[in-house]
């Protein structure tokens, strides 16, 4: 189902794909910023990556306008890919559950890409703040930036599905990462991108997302996953300039 206003007649459908895992506290919230965008057309695809609590139960509150899919715990990148499978957009962008969009997020974004046939993805900037159930102990542990930062990050793109495909969908073996691997390949494919000056979204601070944010259950190492997306990064960067310096086989 998507979300369409007065406005939306021969405009491209967006869609908005929100992974989530135990997100019962902050899913409806980031739900409602995506409903409340400007642009239309959009549909909003909830993938519940194996919740225990209550997000399930959060998301069919908006029935009527969310699509709400289940699988087992598989990570985030996984989540993210079953979203972009039952996707109808010509646009893709994702949320995360935790996060908020400014309500002109895809209204800033949409012209650009649309206005310049070359440009393949747009990003924009991020600002921080500390989630309100956050007691004052804690966030004197963690630093909440002041400053608005430049957002590359999932939450901030904004690309043409026939694009991102070509890149390829995200690593699912990943446990964290998985969107430093995929903008990794996007950029050696040489995808076009914009960094708007305007803020898009909001980061959530709090005590679930400190250093480095596991999205699933399953043990693993999140350095060692950082340390994978380098590594093949720069395996498939030697790979390319070995073969460009190959001589030539003669018969």
């Amino acid at each position: 189902m998507s979300c369409e206003g007065d406005t939306s007649r021969g405009r491209p459908l967006v869609s908005i794909i929100v992974p989530v895992y135990n997100g019962e506290r902050y899913l409806a919230e980031a739900i409602e910023s995506a409903l409340a965008q400007t642009y239309r057309p959009i549909e909003i695809i909830v993938v519940d990556d194996g919740s225990t609590d209550r997000t399930a139960d959060v998301a069919r509150t908006f029935s009527e306008t969310v699509r709400y899919y289940y699988q087992p715990n598989s990570g985030s990148g996984a989540a993210r890919n079953t979203g972009i499978q039952k996707a109808r957009g010509s646009f893709l962008a994702f949320i995360d559950a935790d996060d908020l969009w400014v309500k002109e997020k895809l209204s800033l974004q949409m012209p650009a890409l649309e206005s310049e046939t070359a440009l393949d993805m747009v990003f924009g900037y991020v600002s921080h703040f500390y989630s309100p159930d956050m007691d004052e102990g804690m966030r004197k542990k963690v630093v909440c930036p002041t400053e608005t930062l430049r957002g590359y990050h999932a939450g901030t793109l904004l690309i043409r599905r026939d694009t991102f495909l070509r890149v390829g969908l995200f690593d699912p073996v990943l446990q964290c990462g998985e969107f430093l691997d995929w903008s990794f390949r996007a950029k050696e494919k040489g995808l076009k991108e914009l960094m708007l000056p305007d803020v898009v979204m909001k980061r959530r601070i709090h005590s679930s997302n400190m250093g480095v944010l596991k999205r699933n259950t399953r043990t693993g190492n999140t350095h060692a996953d950082y340390v994978r997306v380098l590594r093949s990064s720069l395996d498939r960067k030697r790979n390319k300039d070995v073969g460009l310096t190959m001589p030539e086989a003669t018969g």
